[in-house]
Parts: structure tokens; sequence; C-alpha cells
């Protein structure tokens, strides 16, 4: 059966079970949206700019794990794309863009629009293809997908020219991709995995680390049967939350340069870490040549180039999480660790995180405890980057994964709203909470229009402290309170989101916190929340550029205190 190449790409997506993709068309991509009336199972949801396309693939793929979809034109379109493809590839999300090229004839003659895609995002993904014949789409679809979704996960690129979508090809759908140079290892060595079980069944003061790789693998289950069956405490990543019940008596919250007091020491006091998922960056590790100075180090981790590449390992372990768990758990003896659970406890008590205090102004760490507990903690969070990241990280406990979304490796300031908005296709029946500051929310609020025409029911909290609150931050304590660049001026936000037709309402008085939530939660569309936080109001723990994670700064004593 011969189709045309826009047709093959559509049949091959079926094959692969996409039925949503984000993105917006251009004149090199019209002979695929003139086929895509043809494929009624595949929803195109039209952007407002194509980094939110991105950013919402990333947040589908994140929410319910499957590969993620989008779609520009070539350009400025797919160059548009860049962000949220380098987004995901640090972040190991499975994702697979599609670009349009221009014409055949007119590759490396600087036609209108073009671009060497390809060349640009080489470093930012895990393969990507320029497609020079509708006879390799169906192939090139095949092979995407299985590398986005396989090993450590990430983005592929396909390039397709526009004529190739017009170029008819007799179409066959391989069965299985044929790519013999890329074999993930999923089973541990087990050697190395009976060596881990030795330091593990040792250890007096050991310590897991857990980090989203946990939650690719669907190693959860794993993860907590090791963690009770050998009484071993467990600290999260920034990504890696929820691969652990946060509400776990074994759960010490996050780690690392905002990490929690108690989690830090520990670190810094343990005699053996199990880093499981995580890649030891500068965030969770701080200064590396102070990291974990007492302990010995497990490193599980499918990406080979990730072991021993930050931080030394004495036993490094390559493979799939949760098979190398699943071998561990069978052959790690029962443990109390007594102790070491009770030091850890009593630091938690001395260190408290950041109160949250009495006082009539809306503290941010106080609206996402209020959002925790309205919706019991059943609610997606997808956050941007800086203050509101972190306070959503803290002040939020999350149980379950995929429940967690944010942009941790390349830290984009406007990905919280496109983002929440591909989670909740992804995730219909869920609260889905898009927790913005006013910084990183005017990045992207174009997206406001997409929600609406999707009918979306997103809930958005803006965080408005009139600055950029992070950098504000650092400003205050290690630049002498020279705030260049502040402060931020904002629009109406409310007056913005009845503009494109959202119901919202300002939050000004602490008192007017959990009704507006509620009212938001009961409310059957979007709803944006814009909550006038206190203005400098800090997150802490911080740790300083340089120092280790055992020289953090803690909030000030009348802050800390609750009262």
């Amino acid at each position: 059966m011969k189709l045309t190449g826009a047709q093959i790409v559509c049949e091959s997506l079926l094959k692969e079970g996409v039925k949503v993709m984000f993105g917006i068309p251009g004149g090199v991509l019209l002979p695929f949206y003139d086929t895509l009336p043809q494929y009624s199972k595949i929803h195109h949801i039209l952007c407002r700019h194509e980094q939110g396309a991105a950013h919402a693939a990333e947040g589908y793929a994140r929410a319910c794990g499957k590969v993620g979809v989008c779609l520009a034109t070539s350009g400025p379109g797919a160059t548009n794309l860049v962000t949220g493809i380098a987004s995901a590839y640090l972040d190991s999300v499975p994702m697979v863009a599609i670009t349009g090229q221009v014409a055949r004839p007119f590759i490396g003659k600087d036609a209108f629009q073009e671009i060497d895609i390809t060349g640009i995002t080489l470093p930012i993904t895990k393969h990507n293809y320029l497609v020079m014949s509708a006879h390799e789409v169906a192939t090139v679809v095949k092979e995407s997908f299985h590398i986005a979704g396989t090993g450590r996960q990430g983005p592929v690129l396909i390039d397709i020219p526009r004529d190739v979508f017009v170029e008819e090809s007799e179409y066959h759908y391989p069965e299985k991709p044929d790519l013999p140079g890329y074999k993930p290892t999923v089973r541990g060595h087990p050697a190395q995995i009976k060596k881990a079980v030795k330091f593990i069944n040792e250890a007096k003061r050991p310590l897991i680390i857990a980090g989203k790789g946990v939650i690719n693998s669907g190693a959860c289950a794993e993860l907590k049967e090791l963690a009770e069956k050998a009484q071993i405490p467990v600290t999260n990543t920034l990504l890696g939350l929820g691969s652990f019940p946060g509400t776990h008596v074994l759960c010490l919250g996050m780690l690392g340069m905002h990490g929690l007091a108690h989690a830090n020491m520990a670190v810094s006091t343990a005699d053996l870490i199990i880093a499981i998922g995580m890649r030891f960056d500068d965030r969770a590790t701080a200064s590396v040549s102070g990291f974990a100075p007492k302990a010995q180090v497990i490193h599980i981790d499918v990406d080979p180039a990730e072991v021993g590449k930050n931080v030394r390992v004495d036993v490094p372990i390559v493979g799939d999480i949760r098979h190398v768990l699943k071998s561990m758990n069978a052959q790690v003896d029962p443990q109390t660790h007594v102790e070491w659970i009770s030091q850890i406890q009593e630091w938690e008590r001395e260190h408290p995180p950041l109160a949250i205090r009495e006082c009539e102004s809306v503290l941010p760490q106080y609206v996402v405890n209020q959002i925790y507990e309205v919706t019991k903690g059943e609610a997606i969070i997808v956050t941007g980057v800086g203050q509101n990241q972190m306070f959503a990280a803290h002040y939020f406990k999350y149980d379950k994964p995929n429940k967690f979304l944010s942009s941790g490796g390349l830290g984009p300031m406007g990905f919280e709203l496109p983002a929440a908005m591909g989670a909740k296709v992804a995730c219909p029946d869920d609260a889905v909470w898009c927790v913005a500051g006013d910084g990183g929310f005017q990045m992207t609020l174009q997206e406001l229009a997409t929600i609406v025409q999707e009918k979306l029911a997103v809930k958005i909290a803006i965080m408005n402290n009139g600055y950029l609150g992070m950098v504000r931050q650092w400003q205050e304590l290690f630049y002498s309170k020279r705030y260049v660049a502040s402060p931020l001026y904002g629009p109406d936000f409310v007056k913005v989101a009845e503009a494109y037709g959202i119901a919202g309402e300002r939050v000004t008085d602490r008192r007017m916190v959990k009704g507006a939530i509620q009212r938001a939660m009961k409310h059957d569309g979007p709803f944006l929340i814009d909550f006038r936080v206190e203005p400098e109001e800090n997150i802490y723990p911080m740790v300083r550029p340089g120092a280790s994670l055992s020289e953090m700064i803690e909030a000030p004593r009348e802050k800390a205190r609750r009262k």
C-alpha cells in the first residue's frame, strides 16, 4: 500500500499508541496538517508558542510516563522547541519532537526559514534524524520511540523536509527496531550486586538517595521494600520526590542546595550512600569535595556515563533500577539501625525547616501547605524554577510518583504553565496545580488561551512577590542587597485571566488563602489565584556556592521558630 510521507507519519504514530500531540503549523508542515483530519484518533493541541508545545509534551510524559510528542515548523518554530528539548534531555523525559524542514533541493542554501535543527540539537537529544525519503519515515519513527522510551529515557528529534511529506512510498511498519549499536544494560552485574549487598549489611549509618531514575524504571515498590527491610532512611533529589512516600517515617525529604537540614546532615554523617537513579548534580551534592566525606558509595544507574562522573564510587552498578533492586532485596539482611534513625530524628527537631509563621501576610509556604491540606495530597503539582519550586518541594508531601513535576536540570522559567497543561491532558481525572512565580508565569502565559480552548481545568497559584524571587534572595545574601534588575513589574493577573475567559481572584491576607483554594477546586474549569505573598520571604536552608552541604545557611531563629 502506497502512502504519502505525511500519512506514513500518522500511521506510524498510531502504531506507537500516540493519541495527542502539541504543536503549531507552519509553511513546510502544511502537507502534514492537511493530512491530519484523516486521523481523528490523533488529537492535535494548538499551542501558542513552540516552547509551550515542548513543555506541554514534557508535562504529558512526566505525568503519565508515555512518550510525549511535539511538532513545529522549520526555522524559528524548530528553534523555539530547543528549550523544552534540552529540559527533557537533562531530566530524562521520553519525548519525540517532529520538525518540518525546507524541501530537499533547498537544504544547505539558506532558504527561507531553513535552519540546521539536527545540528543544533545534537548535544541535547539522545538521537536525531534528518529524513531524506518517505521510504525511511516508518523505520525512523519506530526507532525514535524505542530510543526515547528505553534505557535512560530522553528526547529524539525527527526533521522531515516538506517534499518528503508529499512523496509516496510503500508503507510497512517494522515490528522491532533494528538498532544493533543500541543495547541498554538491563540487569546489573551479579558480582557488583553481591558486593553492594555486603556493604549494606555491614553499614551502621546507611542512607539512600533516590532520584528520578527510580520513577522512570517503575521501581518505587522495590525501593520501599529495600528501605523497610534494611531500615534505611531515604532522602530524595528534587525530581526524585514521590519515588518514596513523603509521609513515611523513613523519608527525610529533599537533600541538596535547598535541602532540609537533617537530610543534609545525614549525608555528611552517613557511612554508606546508596545512590539510586540520580546523577550527583551540583544542586544535590553542593561542593563535591565535601560531599559525604565519611561514606562509601554505591551508585545504581541505567546510564554508564553517569556512574563515577561526579563523585567517587566504590560499587558501580549499571542496569535497570527495578531489576537491580529486585535482586538486591532478595539478598539484603533485615536490619534495624535504631540509633542512626533516632539521631536523624533528633537533628530534625533541632533544625526545623522554615516555619509556617502566624502572620497576616501571605507566606508562600503557607499557600503550598494549604493546597496540600485542601487536596489531601491528591494533586499533581507543576512548578516553575526558583523559590516557588523549592516551597512546593518542601511543603507538599508526595506519596506517589509523577505527582511533582518540575524542570530540574535545565530549570527554565515558564515551564510551569504549559507543563501543567500537558499533565492535565495526560491525567484528566487528577487535580493539577500550576505553582508559578510572577516572573516565570509571564514567560508563557499565552498558553492560557490553549487551556481555555482545550477546556482544561488547570488550577494556577501565582506566588506574586514583585521580584525574581530566587535572584533577589541571592542578591540579599551574597550581593549586599543590591537588587539590580528589580523590582519586577507585572500586570493585574486576575484581569489577564478574565481576558482569557478564566475565573480568578486575588489573595492579600492569610485568612483568604484556604477559601480561595477551595473555590478553585470546586470550579469546573481553570482557575487562577494571584497570591500577593511576602515580598522578601526567603527559602531555607540554602548552601552558598562553593560550600559543602554541612555548611548550609539555615533560617534566622525568629523565622524558623513556630509560633
